[in-house]
């Protein structure tokens, strides 16, 4: 690292004119959470290996800021050269450089790996003392990434009607009446997924995000896909194009944004059906624009939070319209073919978990002569006779990969599995290396986040157990933990309640025996997409207030809790929002609930029954009963026989 940082300050002091600082963000040139392996410059840089941070480097620091969620785990990674900076407890970027740089310091950035809204947010904290973004004539990182690996070549592929649910041509024409409404004449698209379920592709250009690395550009009459031609197929190709959709190079989208600004961007030369086509388009869009009554649709859309500084810059500030993206919520707004598609991968996904959960509950009797997933027992250890076998972080979670990968529509992961021991559980986002892991412990707290891609449905699940005999303060937290999920899965709320005003009630519990935890409580889940999708989150950082929770959205109820050094305790389930079919209606607002859709049974062992209230039992029960007879038909006998014994009624 020192190395790196020596030769990154070298080209900064060469660079025109000289820099005093060099941002490296963890994001691409789509501001995506997971990128693909020649994107992570910053993890290069700094040795952080979480999915968010930014890296700060100066001539004579370097700095690193990330969120509660990794904490602990860049404490571990980072070398004495960084210093970290805690979201939320220290001061953020734009107003540390903003106190600490020299007037009229030049901050190096790459304007491709930057949004708007960060480069907006900067530029007015330098404002003071003028300090200024600039422009680094290539990427720094990229210059001195020496073994920087190759770009992805992965195919893009069609996502059938069958699984989405909507038409592209239906998703268009939903875009095309917001981009009317608000009378704006196109839109620039640079989320990955976003554009993804836009034209109902998909790819594996980034590991667990079935997404391909592409802009869109959308006019009212015109759409546009910029992608590297060598991943499109011919019938790729020819479905894009029976859909209104030209395909064209993935660098070109840098000129088009010039000419969408200058009212220039037009299809290439078409003919026949084709240019009918588009004719006809350009009529309706007229017609449609003549019921504004003469006000002018000059404006392009632009998000700015997921929208690079590279292409805004390229437009008119004037005629920009910055706002979200109105593909989120659309995306967000799951439909019936996609909720069904969603429940039937959890119910397979659920069954791979028990699966998963029989296997090593036998293992550890047989390894370690521990008690069992659901049998209350003492200490164990390892049996003589069983020297040679060894079951580590890594070694089970590979092993959980593989009852995912015997279900029907399985196409990887979507996101690496953090199986996690003892102390690695309080590491939240703890990421487990077959080199460096740890072995199951019978004596300690065992907890794993995982989750699958199917072709109709992305999950999202955590469990935590105990093989042994859990101390009474461990019970005391796991109850405190599963009291607030099931107090957060039981809402009803009105319309109109946003998941900051939700998250509270996860933390009740827990904050009653002065607990907390650092991360948020719930995020949206895609369909066949990204495992954290928004807008929508249940959180106490503000954002969780700029979008209700609505009706048909899918979103996870994760809280947690976490001892450095100790363990880790976290429970989470996929829930969908539905009607709240309450007996009254005040205000006539209309209220919602929650469906859970995961289905694996919670660890009795580590429930401290005294502290939980009668209508609690009543929901594990239930829960309980829905789990065994939902997941019976995809079981076998011996299976169905441990997940009837896990999931007997609890008396309290």
């Amino acid at each position: 690292m020192a190395e790196t940082l020596s030769s990154l300050r070298s080209l900064m002091a060469s660079h025109s004119p000289p820099l005093d600082a060099l941002v490296v963000p963890s994001e691409d040139y789509h501001q995506s959470e997971y990128v693909s392996a020649r994107d992570k410059r910053r993890q290069f840089v700094s040795g952080f290996t979480g999915s968010a941070g930014l890296a700060l480097i100066t001539m004579t620091e370097a700095r690193l800021w990330t969120d509660g969620r990794y904490f602990l785990q860049a404490t571990q990674q980072l070398s004495d050269e960084w210093t970290l900076m805690r979201m939320g407890e220290d001061p953020p970027v734009d107003t540390w450089m903003a106190d600490n740089l020299p007037e009229q310091a030049s901050v190096g950035i790459d304007q491709w790996c930057i949004s708007v809204d960060a480069a907006q947010r900067w530029e007015s904290a330098f404002a003071e003392k003028q300090q200024k973004l600039v422009q680094t004539i290539t990427n720094l990182v990229d210059e001195v990434w020496k073994d920087r690996p190759p770009a992805e070549t992965n195919p893009a592929v069609i996502h059938p009607l069958k699984f989405t649910g909507l038409s592209v041509a239906d998703k268009l024409q939903g875009l095309r009446e917001k981009l009317r409404f608000e009378r704006a004449r196109g839109m620039i698209i640079a989320t990955l997924d976003e554009v993804a379920w836009l034209y109902n592709i998909r790819g594996s250009d980034v590991s667990y995000c079935p997404v391909v690395h592409a802009f869109a550009i959308v006019t009212l009459s015109s759409a546009f896909l910029y992608v590297d031609k060598k991943k499109v197929s011919n019938e790729v190709h020819s479905y894009l194009k029976e859909n209104g959709i030209e395909v064209r190079e993935y660098t070109e989208v840098s000129s088009d944004a010039v000419s969408l600004a200058s009212d220039k961007l037009r299809p290439s030369a078409v003919k026949g059906t084709d240019a009918e086509k588009i004719r006809s388009c350009e009529t309706s869009v007229e017609n449609g624009a003549s019921e504004l009554e003469g006000n002018q649709i000059d404006l392009i859309w632009v998000d700015p939070g997921s929208c690079c500084y590279a292409l805004y810059s390229k437009l008119d500030s004037d005629k920009v319209l910055l706002k979200q993206s109105p593909l989120a919520l659309a995306k967000a707004l799951k439909n019936p073919v996609e909720l069904e598609g969603m429940k039937n991968a959890h119910i397979r996904d659920g069954a791979a978990v028990v699966e998963y959960l029989v296997w090593l509950d036998k293992q550890m009797q047989d390894i370690y002569g521990a008690s069992g997933y659901f049998l209350e027992g003492e200490s164990a250890n390892k049996k003589k006779d069983s020297e040679t076998r060894k079951l580590t972080e890594v070694t089970v979670s590979d092993k959980l990969e593989g009852f995912r990968a015997s279900k029907e529509h399985f196409r990887g992961l979507s996101f690496p599995t953090i199986s996690s021991v003892g102390p690695n559980a309080a590491i939240i986002h703890y990421s487990p290396e077959a080199e460096s892991c740890a072995e199951l412990d019978p004596n300690s707290i065992y907890l794993f986040d995982s989750g699958a891609q199917y072709l109709d449905g992305t999950t999202d699940i955590t469990r935590t157990v105990h093989f042994g005999k859990p101390s009474a303060h461990e019970k005391a937290c796991y109850t405190a933990v599963l009291k607030g999920h099931i107090a957060l899965g039981n809402a009803r709320f009105p319309n109109g309640t946003n998941g900051h005003a939700l998250d509270i009630l996860a933390r009740i519990p827990l904050w009653k025996y002065g607990l907390d935890y650092r991360h948020g409580t719930g995020h949206g889940i895609g369909s066949y997409l990204n495992v954290h999708e928004g807008p929508h989150l249940i959180s106490f950082r503000p954002q969780a207030r700029n979008v209700p929770i609505q009706a048909s959205m899918t979103v996870t109820d994760e809280p947690g809790y976490y001892e450095d050094g100790n363990f880790g305790i976290r429970l989470e389930n996929v829930l969908i929002v539905k009607d709240g079919n309450t007996p009254f209606n005040f205000g006539e607002k209309g209220y919602l609930a929650f469906e859970h859709i995961t289905w694996a049974p919670y660890q009795k062992k580590l429930i401290d029954l005294s502290l939980l209230l009668p209508d609690e039992v009543e929901w594990l029960n239930t829960y309980n009963s829905r789990c065994r007879d939902i997941l019976a038909p995809y079981l076998n006998e011996s299976e169905n026989a441990w997940l009837k014994k896990a999931t007997e009624p609890i008396v309290a």
